[in-house]
């Protein structure tokens, strides 16, 4: 992968992903939250609740991670669920540290119920 693609995909907090339909099998694009935490990728966004984008990875786990600010690529990736309840709150705790906006969170809601990936380039 191009050294500035993967730079932006480290640093960029705001991608498009597109996913697939669980229902319609159509292609869904929609801007999203990247978590970058030891060395690896997430997805998370949105309070606690149903996210039409977490059950079409749910459904499908295949995406393209679409970046787009510091550097421009379409991204074939697959994403996994962060189950694990220990991991969960570390990765919504960091997520709190170094976003303002999220400061103020009900952090044990969201380990609970915030839809959370991690995402994986496979090409």
């Amino acid at each position: 992968m191009d050294a500035n693609v993967l730079n932006a995909l480290h640093t960029d907090r705001v991608v498009d992903i597109t996913t697939t339909g669980r229902k319609s099998g159509q292609p869904r694009r929609i801007e999203i939250a990247l978590i970058y935490v030891d060395e690896e990728t997430y997805v998370l966004s949105g309070a606690p609740g149903p996210r039409s984008w977490h059950a079409n990875l749910l459904a499908n786990p295949e995406l393209t991670v679409h970046v787009k600010k510091s550097a421009q690529a379409d991204l074939k990736a697959r994403a996994t669920e962060v189950t694990d309840e220990a991991a969960r709150r570390d990765l919504i705790a960091r997520m709190s540290e170094w976003d303002i906006k999220r400061a103020d969170i009900d952090q044990a809601a969201w380990v609970k119920a915030a839809p959370l990936m991690k995402v994986q380039v496979v090409g």
